[in-house]
């Protein structure tokens, strides 16, 4: 079995949750950041994982762009789907469902909420000063969720 990791990070927590997943998985994986070049066939893949961040209340262009031109594809395949964010409980929920289409989610053999971060080392003044007044956070944290990208992976594993 072939699995592919398809996933856009902008500072680096969803490439990292990306990669514990990948060291979980039983399957030959290949893990594709979406904000690099990558070759579109998805014909030798039996599970895609997709995952992506929320900034501004989105998940990136870069990851939409992909389920939305791969979408008759995507339905035909094993699916996972992951999210990184700093929110919890009901509002998490909320952003993973803004996220991904309905037809995604409910076709989808896993989902996960992973957690996120805010790396202050990678971001520029503008970034640092929305998180500062937007989450009231003034330094680097990290809240990713190590049980659930287990859970994820177990699923899959079955």
């Amino acid at each position: 079995m072939s699995t592919l990791i398809a996933y856009a990070t902008t500072h680096g927590c969803t490439e990292k949750a990306a990669q514990m997943l990948e060291q979980l998985l039983n399957d030959e994986v290949s893990l594709v950041n979406l904000k690099k070049r990558f070759r579109s066939d998805l014909s030798s893949f039996d599970t895609i994982i997709i995952g992506g961040s929320i900034h501004a209340g989105q998940i990136q262009g870069k990851v939409k762009r992909f389920y939305q031109e791969h979408l008759d594809t995507l339905k035909q395949k094993r699916l996972g789907l992951f999210l990184c964010c700093m929110e919890e409980g009901e509002t998490a929920h909320k952003q993973f469902d803004e996220a991904f289409p309905a037809e995604l989610r409910n076709h989808a053999a896993v989902t996960g909420l992973f957690g996120g971060a805010f790396d202050f080392d990678k971001m520029n003044f503008l970034q640092k000063s929305i998180v500062k007044k937007a989450a009231g956070i003034n330094q680097s944290v990290s809240k990713i969720k190590e049980d659930n990208i287990h859970q994820f992976a177990a699923l899959l594993n079955g």
